[in-house]
């Protein structure tokens, strides 16, 4: 790095090229001068003179002049200087440091600058306020007015923000030398206009004098040579000459203004005639415009309030078209019905010895369920209680659907009587699935093959529902309770009061769904269906997975799933089958809980096909040895 304290005082350059000052001290002002110099003034790779004031000596003590400066001291270029080298030298700024004497600071600086033809000046703001005064001073002598050159402009710096610009050749003294040159081109004249003329007549460059009056004293005396007159009286009749040319000049100049003030008042009332045409013009576009908006408007309004009534008509088409075919699917239903045998309440009372409740075999969501003896049958007889508002209804469709239908691993209705709202089945020895995975009375748990079987039946009778003509049926309640098991565990589906046919659906020929209030038992019912009403044929497989892993582990219900997802993640899924049994098949049986988590999928779509998916795996598994 060169060290400039040995080189000769900082001389801009010779070359004509612009310099740029910024003037420092020990204060932030100076740090945001420089900043913003470096930002937006200079280049890369191009010079500035950084510039400090010292004012605690007298000039006779330095033996360096005012106007020329030093280079820093050691001290002054560790206070001062050090820091604004560093940061121009890292934007590839040459920087250059000068120190001046003087007993002011704006005294030094603007001798500096006249001196040394600077370009420009860049300054903190609260400090260095004084130069502007100094430049604005109307009271500055003509010397020094003469040295501060029209090519300087001052930047004033605060907070990093140009605070003030005095651009060059707008300063006080640029002024002073126009009027000066004024006052030398015409010695012997006087302005005899107004001062409003004077300063037009000055912007424009033009200048109409006239001769200034010559008193006798003035006059120069006539002088004789060889007998012939002075050439004073023909230089004055010159001079008479040229006043009437420049009172006539002044007459031509007057009737000129006169002209140019009427030209200006004609066009001033002929631009106010235009605008009121304009604003005439302009009226009557935005009248237009509002009526055909009006217009628009009421034409949308219309074409809406015609969409809506289509809307409308369209969707009480399609809702009567809807009501037409459930009356018809239900006559339909009704016609294809096959006879059940009809009971009367006698023979039901004889068959329960009036409802007695040692016979009383279990208890439904609608009411309770009796053993009976019919035509030394024995049988099961279910009362809906006469207290539930919608036992008629759910009487009518398990009639209707158990009356229809015959599968093997469906319960069989035997008869009704339709006045009391008895249904009689036939009698399953070995109770509910649930009794018996839960050791109701202290039997023997099922073994895992029967389990397998089971899992295996019940998924062919829920196939058989689905795949129901013209229409499939949804079970809606499918349950470990509502599945019955005779004394050879062969298992058959009952409950179907909550059954529901699902019209096939147009737009997709596999899901098929209808829009119903949710039903069923709580933590068997499809959460998909829980919360839209959209039921369909996978509603039941979301229920049969909840079933197929409480066959698996003999466990409720509640946070099942979640049980058994957690067990196969953590390597422990043995633990969770049921403890009775100690010769689970370990692999098998994480198949078929796979299979059942699968089944327990939030969404329709993700549940895997009963006929394609599960019944085969489960028909795998029943053939187990």
């Amino acid at each position: 790095m060169v060290d400039l304290r040995r080189s000769e005082s900082v001389k801009p350059n010779n070359n004509g090229a612009p310099t740029t000052v910024i003037a420092v001290n020990s204060s932030r002002k100076s740090h945001y001068a420089v900043q913003w110099t470096v930002e937006h003034i200079l280049r890369k790779n191009s010079s500035c003179i950084l510039v400090h004031v010292q004012t605690n000596r007298l000039y006779h003590q330095d033996s360096v002049a005012p106007g020329e400066g030093r280079p820093p001291t050691e001290e002054e270029l560790q206070r001062f200087f050090l820091p604004f080298r560093g940061f121009c030298a890292r934007k590839g700024i040459v920087a250059r440091e000068l120190v001046l004497q003087g007993a002011h600071v704006t005294t030094a600086l603007t001798q500096y600058v006249n001196e040394n033809y600077i370009s420009s000046i860049i300054v903190g703001a609260s400090q260095w306020n004084s130069i502007m005064r100094k430049l604005k001073n109307t009271d500055v002598p003509s010397s020094l007015a003469k040295s501060l050159p029209d090519f300087c402009t001052l930047y004033v710096i605060s907070k990093g923000k140009v605070q003030t610009i005095h651009p060059a050749g707008q300063g006080q003294n640029s002024k002073f030398r126009k009027a000066a040159t004024i006052k030398e081109a015409m010695p012997d004249y006087s302005l005899d206009n107004s001062p409003e003329d004077i300063n037009s007549l000055i912007k424009e460059g033009t200048i109409l004098m006239t001769p200034r009056t010559v008193s006798p004293r003035e006059q120069s005396p006539r002088i004789s040579v060889g007998g012939s007159s002075s050439q004073t009286d023909s230089d004055t009749d010159e001079f008479t000459d040229m006043s009437q040319i420049t009172k006539k000049k002044m007459e031509e100049l007057m009737r000129l203004k006169l002209e140019l003030k009427k030209t200006t008042e004609q066009y001033g009332l002929v631009c106010k005639q235009v605008d009121s045409a304009n604003k005439v013009v302009e009226y009557e576009k935005v009248k237009l415009v509002r009526q055909k908006t009006v217009s628009a408007t009421a034409s949308a309004e219309k074409t809406q309030r015609m969409e809506k009534e289509a809307e409308a008509q369209k969707r009480n088409e399609a809702l009567l078209r809807s009501k037409q075919e459930k009356e018809e699917a239900t006559t339909s239903f009704h016609k294809n019905m096959a006879p059940y045998r009809r009971y009367h309440i006698k023979e039901i009372e004889i068959a329960t010895n009036y409802f007695d409740l040692d016979l009383k075999i279990g208890e439904g969501g609608y009411g309770p369920v009796f053993k009976g003896v019919i035509d030394n049958t024995d049988v099961a007889i279910k009362a809906v209680r006469p207290d539930i508002s919608y036992g008629e209804r759910q009487f009518n469709q398990e009639v209707q659907v158990l009356s229809t239908i015959r599968h093997p691993h469906m319960v069989l209705l035997v008869g009704a009587c339709p006045e009391f709202g008895c249904l009689v089945y036939e009698y399953m020895d070995y109770g509910s699935l649930e009794d018996r995975l839960f050791r109701k009375g202290n039997t023997p748990p099922i073994p895992w093959r029967i389990r397998f079987r089971i899992a295996s039946e019940i998924a062919t009778a829920l196939l058989y529902l689905h795949q129901l003509k013209p229409e499939p049926l949804v079970h809606r309640d499918l349950k470990p309770a509502n599945i019955l098991l005779d004394r050879n565990f062969f298992s058959k589906i009952g409950d179907v009061g909550l059954a529901r046919l699902v019209p096939p659906s147009v737009a997709d020929k596999t899901t098929q769904y209808r829009l119903t209030k949710a039903a069923g038992t709580f933590c068997y019912i499809d959460p998909e269906y829980q919360q839209t009403g959209l039921l369909g044929v996978k509603s039941d497989i979301y229920s049969f997975g909840v079933m197929l892993l409480q066959i698996l582990t003999a466990k409720p219900p509640m946070g099942l799933a979640h049980l058994v997802d957690s067990a196969i993640e953590g390597g422990n899924f043995e633990e969770v089958l049921d403890p009775s049994l100690n010769d689970w098949p370990v692999e098998d049986a994480l198949s078929c809980a796979k299979l059942a988590l699968k089944c327990c999928e939030m969404r329709k779509r993700d549940r895997p096909n009963l006929a394609t998916v599960i019944l085969p795996e489960l028909n795998r598994l029943r053939d187990l040895r």
